[in-house]
């Protein structure tokens, strides 16, 4: 019998801490495979991923959402929808569908009211949610914000927030537009100014402009939240501008897609650029209509607050939220391609759930 079989052998009858002074202390050497039989034999796991979370509620997380309806939130729900399956739980998609902040508190409370397990909220208002998410955490409910976060203008109640810097984004995107129009008059188109989800990006994209110290003249106008409501607003402002107009841009999806729509329909030869990932702004940037849209992961947006909730759950909070930055990629006509050839639940343009995607 030889070394490592003696010691294998003597495990049987030995605890884990007993098994392991005595190794140390007479300087038994065991080779890597008789180890690992040893701790199995010890009630060791693999460490493979063999084993299941423990058996745990069915936890029901509640997001709240300011655009409900809106095109560019059906990947993060679909993010929201795997992440429930992966970990045996399940969500709610609350809010508002025209950002109306009253409506998205309505909808905060009710969750807390109903016992929710956790909750996401976009926090679009500095103030708003401060009292109900301090309620929600007093009663145990963990609490993260996506998307949009208050935390830049003073709100602090949220554990984390997860989704883009979107200071930092405009900021970039203000840097591409100086690259595209050196001199002039160019539009920033917002959906609802003042929403923490869009203003500070509009505020990074003006900051930028300014910096470069070029001769850019930047107005911003706003469009509302409803997607043929923010074309129309669009192609006046066009229509109305266009002598003078050397650049149309956006900071959300709905105005993005517009801008490319009205470019398209006048044939202006303008640049024109934006943000996410609609399918018809994807098309745009393909036809060469928009200049680049921001990927923001939208998928991401909803898939990691379902797991760092889950998460905080199950470990009764000691795995607390964490700060999670999905990204900022420009899409142009030179990487749109795997966009538009790829259908998948990833960017919202199929539903299916499948490996690998085509």
């Amino acid at each position: 019998m030889d070394h490592d079989e003696l010691i294998e052998q003597a495990a049987g009858g030995l605890d884990r801490a007993t098994l392991l002074r005595r190794i140390a202390v007479g300087g038994a050497a065991m080779s890597v495979p008789a180890l690992l039989r040893t701790q199995k034999a010890l009630g060791a796991t693999d460490g493979d991923g063999g084993d299941n979370y423990p058996s745990h509620p069915k936890w029901k997380f509640v997001f709240v959402n300011h655009v409900t309806t809106n095109p560019f939130f059906v990947p993060t729900q679909y993010g929201a929808a795997d992440a429930c399956a992966l970990v045996n739980c399940s969500y709610q998609w609350t809010g508002s569908e025209k950002a109306a902040v009253g409506e998205m508190v309505s909808s905060l409370n009710a969750a807390i009211s109903a016992k929710a397990a956790g909750i996401a909220v976009a926090v679009v208002d500095k103030v708003a949610f401060e009292a109900p998410i301090r309620k929600a955490l007093g009663k145990g409910i963990p609490v993260v914000s996506y998307n949009a976060d208050g935390a830049r203008g003073g709100s602090h109640a949220r554990q984390a927030y997860i989704g883009q810097d979107l200071y930092v984004s405009g900021f970039e995107m203000g840097k591409r537009i100086v690259q595209l129009v050196p001199k002039g008059d160019v539009a920033l188109f917002i959906a609802t100014p003042g929403a923490l989800n869009i203003q500070p990006r509009i505020d990074g994209a003006i900051a930028a402009i300014k910096a470069s110290g070029k001769p850019v003249n930047p107005t911003a106008i706003a469009t509302g939240s409803q997607v043929n409501d923010e074309l129309a607003k669009i192609d006046a402002y066009y229509i109305g501008h266009k002598s003078k107009l050397k650049g149309m841009f956006a900071v959300d999806a709905g105005s993005t897609q517009g801008v490319g729509q009205v470019l398209q329909k006048h044939s202006a030869k303008i640049p024109g650029g934006g943000y996410d990932l609609l399918p018809t702004t994807l098309k745009l940037i393909d036809q060469g209509h928009l200049k680049f849209t921001i990927d923001q992961q939208p998928y991401l947006q909803g898939f990691y607050p379902v797991i760092q909730l889950f998460l905080s759950k199950l470990s009764g909070g000691l795995v607390s939220p964490s700060e999670t930055n999905t990204g900022l990629l420009f899409v142009t006509k030179a990487n749109v391609k795997p966009y538009l050839t790829t259908h998948s639940r990833y960017e919202g343009s199929s539903s299916k759930q499948k490996y690998p995607v085509s």
